[in-house]
């Protein structure tokens, strides 16, 4: 949890949120960042604020400097998240991590993927391609995520193909990280006792994940990824960020992941779940 009330600098949280992209493996080692003109055009941000952030990540040991190329990405040792032995539980275990739109649920999830070899399995990379065309044949623009006819008829449906390729893998022995919002899936007791139960059938364990952060830090990412589907957010922000609840959480046992700037590096977080993990499992 933070150690303080004071606010983070825009600096802070663009550092943050370029460090969630090199633990997600989104950035990789040795590949060179876009200039800081680039870089203050696609945060918006001042060139001052971009060096700041910068300065932050190459004391951190993120990123270093080099004459001709810039900056470029580094992982040091003490970044790197390959364990010594990939983890391979007895019983495979499916980790359900969700979020509000915005949070970073998918660079925790990935993180931890990168951190245990287990498969990685994104709602949007396996669902957008069916659901956008099928929200096009029914008349509604494929960034509708709003609509009853997007709740009712095809939000159940992208969350059956997501549960399908689960069940594909535990079915193998193959753990699973499975990333979405599950904001209705996680107050809902009888999905909750569905999923467990389904875990069982196959002897396989759920942990569910909740990543939280705060309003600022959600409005930065969701303007930076600059997804269509987030224009309903974005142009009216004030009305939409007043009907979420900061204070969510899953109705059931679970795990809160903080992805602030003063929050521990998802890494950090991560290689503590493995721990508990490998506790769990005995090894």
């Amino acid at each position: 949890m933070p150690a303080s009330d004071a606010k983070p600098t825009a600096p802070a949280r663009i550092a943050q949120a370029i460090r969630n992209d090199i633990e997600a493996g989104r950035l990789r080692d040795g590949q060179r960042l876009p200039s800081t003109r680039e870089l203050a055009k696609e945060w918006q941000a001042s060139q001052r604020t971009i060096s700041d952030a910068m300065d932050l990540l190459v004391k951190e040991g993120y990123v270093a400097t080099q004459n001709r190329s810039g900056r470029i990405v580094t992982t040091p040792t003490s970044v790197t998240l390959a364990l010594s032995s990939p983890l391979r539980p007895i019983r495979p275990r499916i980790v359900y991590v969700g979020g509000f739109p915005g949070s970073g649920k998918s660079e925790f999830a990935r993180t931890l993927a990168r951190a245990t070899n287990w498969a990685f399995l994104d709602k949007d990379t396996i669902a957008r391609p069916l659901i956008e065309p099928a929200l096009e044949d029914l008349g509604h623009s494929v960034n509708d995520r709003e609509s009853d006819i997007y709740f009712d008829r095809l939000r159940p449906r992208e969350y059956e193909a997501l549960e399908g390729v689960i069940n594909d893998n535990i079915a193998v022995g193959t753990s699973v990280i499975a990333t979405a919002p599950y904001i209705r899936e996680f107050t809902n007791r009888a999905w909750l006792d569905r999923v467990t139960a389904r875990g069982e059938t196959y002897d396989a364990d759920c942990t569910f994940v909740w990543v939280r952060c705060s309003l600022d830090t959600m409005l930065m990412y969701l303007k930076r990824r600059g997804a269509g589907r987030d224009n309903g957010k974005l142009a009216d922000w004030d009305h939409y960020s007043a009907g979420l609840d900061l204070d969510f959480r899953p109705e059931t046992e679970h795990v809160v992941i903080d992805n602030d700037p003063d929050s521990p590096p998802l890494r950090t977080q991560a290689q503590q779940l493995i721990e508990s993990f490998r506790r769990d499992s005995g090894q």
